[in-house]
């Protein structure tokens, strides 16, 4: 069976036709042109603005005219990325998508369910002849995942509704009414080229097979960050020996855990294979720490040959205690609500830029403002300590709960009389684009739900089958029940 059979059928038609679209953040063209193809197609009145969001907007069924008007609102963008041995140009390939048991799944890359699935239950609306609701309005976001730039800069009148459906979460029978704000933090370290000694062997050490995931919503989990495990080895072979450091990179996005990550550093020969009997001991420690969480964990040692060029003694040092010694991870825990990720931070990636700068990328969330800052300041004192420049992205509001809200009233109920349990209605603490939705519009009426997703943000990521039909009908009868207001 492929994905477009299974059922409910327009809704996977959908998701299937929007997994062969390629849509990397930042690069939506191709995916915009589809979805304004579809407008046309399906005579739905269409509309965008300067930085590329589009609205689509379907009348009410018969009767209901004077409803409250629904948005449904989905991102276009997806996280681009994929195991290292696999061959994928996420410009021009679509994604290969196989059917797994009760999943979905991509062969070797992210799916793209988030936030594709969400954009094809919208789709699925404006199309569905059947459905009883009021005026509908489908909202496609460009470029969440980096930067909510589509939420930061939505259109004057792009939506006219009172009420938003979010479709962006990834937890079947969890309705969300809140969210953190969110901040990047970017370090550039500056360094000078030195001729690598002749005299030394050369190895690379790397990490992969972590699980990654998102740094929001699996933060909490423990999971080992690539950079820091790398950092870590590097550092303790630093107090033992004399090494030079001739490059360091790993991770990848913002809003990614890193999976994988590599140094290339070089050795006087005599302590070249104490070095890899050390990593081996290394290994068999940092596997033990994070048993039963990185069952996958693949740490190796390989001579490589000599490079030209190494980073000058003073800021590889100084960029390896950095990196071993940067915040990662849960923060604070919210006092308000049990179980709740208040505040953490995400050591992202690291890249080597041009002959002279390392590139050093973080992210911080929470859900008190004040908290954010607090991060967001503690990772730039400790990098400011290593020589860096520093600078940091606007960032995002997060999206305060609101228990007095008619959607989620609504919605709860929805879900209780289709599967005859209580939702949890929780907040979240990945970002979503409520906030910035809310800052612009301060009336809007907001909830966010989905299906079951585990492992987004990495080549893990998948899309459990049952709960699709569950968000499908608990999408319908919600638009049924706003409806009768």
């Amino acid at each position: 069976m492929k994905v477009k059979d299974l059922k409910p059928e327009l809704i996977w038609k959908c998701f299937d036709e929007i997994t062969k679209v390629p849509r990397p953040s930042t690069h939506e063209e191709q995916i915009r042109a589809y979805l304004l193809d579809f407008a046309q197609k399906h005579h739905l009145e269409v509309r965008t603005d300067e930085v590329g969001n589009v609205v689509m907007c379907k009348p009410a069924s018969k009767g209901h005219e004077n409803a409250p008007t629904v948005i449904l609102q989905a991102h276009m963008d997806m996280v681009a990325e994929k195991n290292s041995d696999v061959n994928h140009d996420f410009l021009k390939d679509p994604i290969e998508t196989y059917i797994d048991g009760d999943w979905v799944k991509a062969k070797g890359t992210t799916l793209g369910a988030d936030n594709g699935i969400g954009m094809a239950a919208a789709l699925a609306v404006m199309i569905d002849p059947t459905l009883e609701h009021g005026p509908v309005e489908a909202l496609f976001t460009v470029n969440e995942e980096i930067g909510l730039e589509g939420a930061q800069n939505l259109g004057k009148d792009m939506i006219t509704g009172t009420m938003l459906l979010n479709l962006d979460s990834e937890d079947d029978g969890e309705i969300f009414v809140g969210c953190a704000g969110g901040i990047d933090t970017t370090a550039y370290f500056t360094y000078r080229r030195s001729l690598s000694p002749e005299n030394f062997v050369y190895y690379r050490v790397s990490v992969s097979g972590l699980l990654g995931g998102h740094s929001g919503g699996d933060i909490h989990l423990g999971r080992a960050n690539a950079n820091k495990v790398i950092a870590r080895f590097v550092w303790e072979c630093s107090r033992k020996w004399d090494i030079e450091v001739s490059s360091f990179e790993g991770g990848n996005l913002r809003n990614a855990i890193p999976r994988e990550a590599y140094a290339v550093f070089g050795i006087h020969p005599d302590h070249g294979e104490e070095a890899e009997k050390y990593l081996h001991k290394y290994a068999k420690e940092i596997k033990n720490e994070y048993k039963g969480i990185e069952p996958s964990m693949d740490l190796r040692i390989e001579p490589t040959e000599r490079p030209e060029f190494c980073i000058d003694s003073e800021t590889s040092l100084a960029l390896v205690r950095a990196l071993y010694s940067a915040p990662h991870g849960v923060y604070s825990m919210s006092h308000d609500i049990v179980g709740l990720v208040e505040t953490s931070t995400n050591l992202a990636a690291v890249r080597m830029e041009g002959d002279d700068k390392i590139k050093v990328t973080t992210s911080q969330r929470s859900s008190v403002e004040s908290r954010k800052e607090d991060i967001a300041g503690q990772v730039e004192a400790h990098f400011q300590l290593a020589g860096c420049e520093i600078s940091h992205s606007d960032g995002y509001p997060g999206w305060a709960p609101n228990m007095e809200s008619t959607i989620m009233q609504l919605s709860a109920d929805a879900y209780e009389e289709l599967f005859g349990v209580k939702p949890a209605i929780k907040a979240i603490h990945a970002g979503l684009e409520c906030g910035l939705f809310l800052s612009k519009y301060p009336n809007l009426d907001m909830v966010s739900f989905g299906p079951t997703m585990t492992g987004v943000h990495s080549p893990d990521e998948k899309l459990l089958i049952p709960t699709v039909d569950k968000f499908w009908k608990h999408l319908c009868l919600v638009l049924k029940k706003v409806a009768m207001l």
